[in-house]
């Protein structure tokens, strides 16, 4: 084998590596067998995951835009994008700067700070990949390679060049930073081309720094030790992702700014400065000598690594003695403590002995968590100071909800994936694997907590005054961190696949960003300044949490089954998603028919019902689902309508008193200016087809035959109830709330005693008609 032939062969295998590990994870759909222990079950999500790809791809080259636009406004003295207004107020015109840039050369203070954004990019692009999990693993892919018939030297151009051109992160971090200032430096479309030079002449660089680390630290440190080096390598890189993110905040003046006007001018001499001297050269002479002196810096730093390398190498790529580690044994006598036996299960007991073991699974669950918020927080410039936590209560409110979310994400998201090879034991336990879920979203619901409240505990001591906003936001967050541990343990069901041979293929990305959406939806409440949005947002959240329960425990069973998979049955999250596409549909026709009266709103809302209603049941007629909700088929007369007549009453009732008790009120005026216009104008044949007759079918069938059927399975009939009630009452208006919530739970019971739907719709019926001969008979 030739030299090039053993290159490009190490190349291959890589990049064919990578690519069929993307391939695996997005076009599974495919393949004509599965390959791995999921491959028979697993729904496609490749549209999300290549979406997800797009959008940051895009958040990668705005903020490279943004660093720059920001660089030269604030570091360039002689720049006018900034002024200070008659009031005093000063202001910032990024256009202003986008002009200069296009009509002169960069400043040298645009220089140095740009020379430092990129040598830290470089720095990201090195210990990213060094702080995979392939460091510590204990297989070393150079100890089989060494049996190629080639000579150690080959070997090594070839590791040095193969990880230059398979390192994505180094790509993304590189790319759309010198294509920015490319364009700006007045290439236009050439950008592409230039960018992808610059990308390439720096991460050989990257690449033999990466070699070198992994090659001396694996010769040098055991296995136990190379796991916490990997760990601490993966927490350094976010200060610096996020530092690089802070210079492209808008109006970004901080302190991450005043290191970049402190920069030093000596760096521009290093390979990523003179890649951007050779950028903004004048002439072909500049660049001929940027360029030059480069490759020179290049060979010289290559063959120096190179060196070094053959010389960690001299006793070849087998270490002696035993990677692993031994664990020290505890001296005799000394016992463990008894109060962990009463306070704690032997599962939650064995969580934690996991978890104290495992060094590089205890960084990320108890420190990475405070490095991704804190670093957020500070480079973003929210907070200057502790004390300021005392003053900023809603900032507070969303670092303690942050932290507790991402330690979630890292521990609890992977319950199940931690078990590794050894899952099948969990099912030798004379338990069910659904109460071992509970304990441990419990155990890891309770660690997650205490970070909001050692965050909530500051903010309260650095408090001036109390204000009641402060004891809501507390309830918010606190309220949240047990929803959100249901919610990663059953995402982690389906997230993970600890079967798989491949440690990165057992956790599908995806889930990952749709449990970081459920947050972000969650941590948007905090932020609202309404009451009833607030509301509405937890009890989403929470019934979205027992749905993805529920389809996690229906998928228990079948986890070590790859062909296998649960029959289909009504389920909440079948609810959800109808009433989701219920409210969808309506706004859809609305923009159709172009209007918004009440006419059109009736047709709207009966058109969605109806094709709501026979899509959901034509998908359970495909799927022979189970539990599917009726109308009239084996209906108890004599039941249905004596159970319809005592709850319409109760509703009716409570309806018509809410009404007379807010009369004499402000709500009262609120709720008049709130009403349909048209039935003040005497369209009132609209809106009682509307209100008595679509509404009842319509949302009978989603909100009691599906939620309320799907939350019976998994819990008593009280409690499905209040729940299904509860989401029946958030998607009215705020100011009816409270009846209609009564209303759910009657119909709820009818729906419970009758078994059809025929009873629940006749009193929804009858309480709105109640509501409205009310309302006709106060209005002029």
């Amino acid at each position: 084998m030739t030299a090039l032939h053993t290159i490009w062969l190490m190349t291959r295998m890589r990049l064919a590596r990578q690519r069929n590990m993307l391939f695996n994870n997005l076009f599974r759909f495919k393949k004509k067998k599965p390959c791995d222990t999921s491959g028979g079950k697993r729904s496609s999500l490749w549209v999300l995951t290549l979406a997800m790809v797009t959008i940051m791809s895009f958040s990668f080259v705005v903020m490279s835009h943004n660093v720059v636009l920001n660089m030269q406004c604030q570091l360039d003295q002689a720049s006018e994008c900034r002024y200070v207004d008659k009031q005093g107020e000063r202001h910032t015109e990024l256009h202003i700067a986008e002009e200069e840039l296009a009509t002169a050369p960069f400043s040298p203070a645009l220089m140095r700070g740009l020379t430092m954004e990129v040598t830290i990019l470089l720095l990201v692009a090195v210990l990213l990949p060094l702080g995979n999990k392939e460091l510590a693993q204990p297989d070393w892919d150079l100890e089989w390679l060494v049996t190629m018939p080639v000579s150690r030297g080959t070997l090594l151009w070839g590791r040095v060049l193969e990880r230059s051109a398979s390192n994505i992160a180094g790509w993304f971090a590189l790319l759309p930073a010198y294509g920015v200032i490319a364009w700006y430096s007045g290439y236009a479309w050439s950008t592409i081309p230039i960018a992808l030079l610059a990308a390439a002449a720096l991460l050989p660089l990257a690449a033999m720094l990466h070699t070198l680390a992994d090659t001396g630290l694996r010769m040098w440190l055991p296995a136990a030790q190379l796991r916490n080096l990997q760990a601490v390598t993966g927490l350094l890189n976010l200060p610096l992702i996020y530092f690089v993110m802070a210079l492209g905040m808008p109006q970004a003046n901080g302190f991450a700014m005043n290191w970049a006007r402190a920069a030093p001018a000596w760096a521009g001499w290093l390979p990523p400065g003179l890649v951007l001297q050779a950028i903004q050269a004048q002439d072909i002479g500049q660049v001929a000598s940027h360029v030059a002196l480069l490759l020179a810096e290049i060979a010289v730093t290559m063959w120096a690594g190179m060196a070094l390398l053959r010389h960690q190498l001299r006793h070849g790529v087998v270490n002696s003695g035993a990677r692993e580690s031994v664990r020290r044994v505890a001296p005799a006598g000394v016992a463990q403590p008894r109060w962990l036996d009463a306070l704690l299960s032997p599962l939650k007991r064995r969580e934690l002995r996991l978890l104290s073991r495992d060094r590089n699974f205890l960084f990320q669950t108890l420190l990475l968590p405070v490095i991704i918020v804190g670093s957020q927080v500070v480079f973003n410039g929210k907070l200057d100071s502790m004390a300021e936590l005392g003053d900023h209560h809603l900032v507070a409110a969303s670092i303690a909800f942050g932290i507790g979310v991402y330690v979630l994400m890292l521990s609890a998201f992977q319950t199940l994936n931690n078990e590794g090879h050894v899952l099948w034991l969990l099912y030798t336990v004379p338990r069910s694997i659904e109460s071992m879920l509970k304990e441990k979203a419990q155990l890891w619901g309770t660690l997650a907590l205490a970070y909001p409240a050692i965050v909530i505990g500051m903010s309260a001591w650095y408090t001036a005054s109390f204000e009641w906003e402060q004891l809501v936001l507390v309830l918010i967050v606190f309220a949240g961190i047990p929803i959100y541990s249901m919610i990663a343990v059953s995402l982690g069901v389906f997230a993970c696949d600890p079967l798989a041979v491949e440690a990165r293929a057992r956790v599908r990305p995806t889930y990952v960003y749709l449990y970081m959406l459920l947050a972000s939806f969650y941590t948007w409440s905090i932020y609202s300044n309404v009451w009833s949005q607030k509301l509405v947002v937890m009890v989403l959240v929470g019934s979205m949490a027992l749905a993805l329960w529920q389809k996690a425990r229906d998928a228990l069973p079948y986890l070590l089954d790859p062909a296998a998979a649960p029959p289909s049955r009504v389920s909440t999250a079948d609810g959800l998603i109808a009433a989701t596409a219920f409210f969808i549909l309506q706004g859809v026709l609305l923009l159709i028919i172009g209007k918004s009266d009440l006419k059109a709103m009736t047709i709207a809302f009966s058109i969605s019902g109806l094709t709501i209603y026979v899509l959901m049941r034509y998908v359970y007629w495909r799927s022979k689902a189970a539990g599917v909700p009726v109308i009239l088929r084996g209906i108890d007369i004599g039941v249905s309508l004596r159970s319809a007549a005592i709850a319409a009453a109760v509703a009716g009732a409570v309806g018509l008193g809410y009404l007379a008790a807010i009369q004499h009120t402000a709500l009262w005026n609120e709720m008049l200016k709130s009403a349909p216009a048209s039935v003040l104008a005497g369209s009132r044949a609209w809106i009682l087809a509307l209100a008595v007759v679509a509404a009842p079918l319509c949302e009978e069938f989603i909100f009691r035959g599906l939620i309320y059927g799907g939350l019976r399975r998994s819990m008593k009939a009280p409690q499905a109830m209040v729940m299904s009630a509860a989401v029946f009452a958030v998607v009215h208006p705020p100011l009816s709330m409270l009846p209609v919530f009564v209303l759910g739970l009657c119909t709820a019971w009818t729906y419970e005693r009758s078994k059809t739907l025929l009873a629940p719709m006749l009193v929804h019926a009858t309480y709105n008609a109640a509501i409205l001969s009310s309302q006709f008979w106060q209005s002029p």
